[in-house]
Parts: structure tokens; sequence; C-alpha cells
């Protein structure tokens, strides 16, 4: 089968260059507010959902969590694996398959890590396993951006360099979907790569959670856990809780 666009993109280094600005200090100001709200217990088992090179994971860790991180890329996974420790693993996952039964107390899903499938059929599926992961009363955490916001101010066309490289993005509103196309030289090579992120809005979630046994409990708009206001707000953060098997 064909590589999706995310199996690609995800496994080139260009994509954390990209978003190098996107770093542990933001993945630390997010993880202490969600920490403090959350109120876990110490030992707490924790799932990572599309973990990256496992930033999110190891600060998880290091506040006394037991953490496991999932992500579809070899070469996050790779890195990632240098860090591990006794109650730090890391597992190269689909995250569209099940990977342990009733045994995490929370999953977070990050910095816009969903989203990313053609059906949603897949998106529900994916969340039903996650919901089967967890313990009964376990929570789920979902980072997102805000698409009304994204969609209200995008620019159709950008030029960014960054570590070197110049990045010329290109984005559409696309059957539903946030369609980024970027391309950019390295040493004389063309690269070109796609994210397409479906633009699911509050009302999209509250159907997907309702089908995957969810309840939503809280709705932030940004890493201090504000109010989530549609028009300001720069994320959709919401906290949500198992109600079935």
């Amino acid at each position: 089968m064909a590589e999706e666009w995310f199996e690609r993109w995800f496994n080139t280094p260009y994509y954390h260059t990209l978003y190098k600005q996107h770093n542990s200090n933001e993945a630390a100001h997010l993880l202490a507010s969600l920490s403090a709200h959350l109120n876990l217990r110490k030992q707490a088992r924790v799932l990572d959902v599309a973990c990256g090179k496992g930033r999110h994971s190891i600060i998880l860790n290091k506040k006394g969590f037991d953490v496991t991180g999932i992500d579809i890329s070899p070469a996050n996974i790779t890195h990632a694996k240098q860090y591990e420790n006794e109650k730090l693993h890391f597992h190269r996952h689909d995250m569209r398959k099940l990977l342990y039964t009733n045994y995490f107390d929370v999953a977070f899903n990050l910095f816009t890590s969903f989203g990313y499938f053609n059906t949603k059929r897949e998106h529900i599926k994916t969340l039903q396993n996650l919901n089967k992961s967890l313990h009964a009363n376990g929570l789920f955490v979902i980072d997102y951006f805000n698409t009304f916001k994204v969609l209200k101010t995008m620019h159709k066309s950008e030029t960014k360099t960054i570590g070197g490289i110049t990045f010329h993005i290109k984005k559409e509103f696309i059957d539903k979907k946030i369609v980024k196309l970027i391309s950019f030289d390295v040493n004389g090579r063309q690269q070109c790569y796609m994210e397409k992120v479906s633009a699911f809005m509050v009302e999209d979630f509250q159907e997907l959670f309702s089908k995957s046994h969810f309840r939503i409990i809280d709705i932030f708009g940004d890493y201090a856990l504000s109010p989530y206001c549609q028009n300001k707000a720069d994320r959709l953060l919401i906290i949500c809780k198992k109600t079935v098997c």
C-alpha cells in the first residue's frame, strides 16, 4: 500500500525543523497546566498518542508517571528510545489499532496529532480503541488547533526560513480539510510534502466522542487552560472521560 502523507512527512527531519518553535518549553507549559488540573495520582499509567520524538512523554515521565509513547514514524521512535527507562517506553504503532485493553489511566493526543485520516469511520474507530485502552473512568485529552480561527486568519501562501531551509507553504480549504503543501530545496534537490488535517469544530468532536463512548468534561482555549472562545482561542483543548467499555 502507498504511504499515507503523515507516514512520509513525519518521518523526515524537515518536519521537526519547520515546527522547531514547538519545543520542550512549550510542552512543559502545557503539561504543568494539565497535570495540576487533572490531579493524576503518582505512578499513573499514561499513553502519549502520536508522541513524535517524545517531548511530552519525557516530561510526563519526569513528573513520576509510567508513560508509553506511540508513533507511526520509525525515525521518531528510534530517536525517542534513547530516553527510555523502567517507566518510559516507546513503540512504533498506528493509533488506528488497539495497543492494550483497560490499561491506562489517561491518554494524551497533543499538538494536533489527529484528524489525519480519510474517513469519519477511521477517526471513530481510533477513538473507540483509545477508549478500550483506558481503565473505567479513564481520561482522554486532545489538543487540536482552533479550526475557526485557523480558517479566519489563514494566509494562502507564506515563506519561512528556518534552520537554513526556506519553506514555501501553500494552504487551502478543500473537502472540509485544511491542506498544506510544503516545498523546499535541500542541497539542490527539491522536496515536497503535504499536510491534510480535518477541519474539526467543537460540534464535530462532540459527535466523534459520543460515538466512541467519551463524555466531554472540559474545553479550554490555550495552554494556560483559559476558557474556550471560538473567535479568539489559539487552541481547542478537550478533556473527556470514558463512559463505557
